[in-house]
């Protein structure tokens, strides 16, 4: 028991990094692969949301009136009326989701935030046995910077009221209705299967696409921070 405690102790100190003490960020890359395998059942879950909201019913039949028209359309169909009403979305639970997943993000940028994160720790408990694969923080901060964007732009498509009163307060204006959703459905349906394909490949094929770019960008010079692994890359 005593031993258990003292490797769990040991696991929340250091989590995936290194060692506190070092001056350089590095991280277990297998403890990232683990922590992105669990966290991927986030993206499956918006992507199922946003799927029932763009292909899903928009109508619910209410009550048991259905009259025949005796009408059909241009598919041969019979039309009927009935008494339906419109669906409407509550997104509460998705937003909520959505503010853990931010968190979780951003969490993981720092060592001190990153013992508030639950999927570091459980991560880190199950690489624990495996042979550690060091990597450098800055490009998965990288990385985790573009999930972070993508993340609040779901955040917006959900809440747009919200972020529209927002905007008009701090610019004085109505430079954003209130009263509708002004981003397209097709672009969180969109930024949700990037995110789920990024984390697919970082969880099974160790593939951070964030790194990769970030390198890029040091490499053409955009970005002056220099890193081992950005130094080292064959672009072959």
């Amino acid at each position: 028991m005593i031993s258990i405690l003292q490797s769990l102790t040991q696991t929340w100190r250091n989590l995936w990094f290194r060692e506190l003490g070092d001056g350089s960020l590095l991280i277990n890359d297998v403890a990232v692969r683990i922590r992105a395998g669990l966290l991927l059942v986030i993206p499956l879950y918006m992507g199922y949301t946003l799927f029932d909201i763009v292909f899903g019913p928009h109508w619910i039949v209410t009550g048991n009136f259905i009259k025949d028209t005796y009408e059909l359309d241009i598919d041969d169909r019979i039309l009927y009326h009935v008494e339906a009403v419109r669906r409407t979305y509550d997104y509460t639970v998705q937003s909520l989701v959505l503010l853990y997943a931010l968190f979780e993000m951003l969490a993981g940028m720092f060592r001190f935030t990153s013992r508030l994160s639950p999927t570091i720790f459980i991560a880190t408990l199950l690489a624990r046995r495996q042979k550690v694969v060091w990597k450098p923080l800055i490009p998965k901060r990288f990385a985790w910077t573009i999930g972070a964007s993508l993340i609040i732009t779901c955040l917006i498509f959900f809440n747009p009221d919200t972020f529209a009163a927002w905007v008009n307060t701090i610019t004085a204006s109505e430079l954003l209705p209130t009263t509708e959703n002004y981003m397209s459905r097709w672009i969180p349906v969109t930024l949700v299967w990037v995110c789920l394909g990024f984390m697919w490949m970082e969880t099974v094929l160790g593939f951070c696409v964030g790194c990769q770019l970030h390198a890029f960008l040091v490499w053409i010079g955009l970005i002056k921070h220099e890193c081992e692994a950005c130094n080292n890359l064959s672009w072959d």
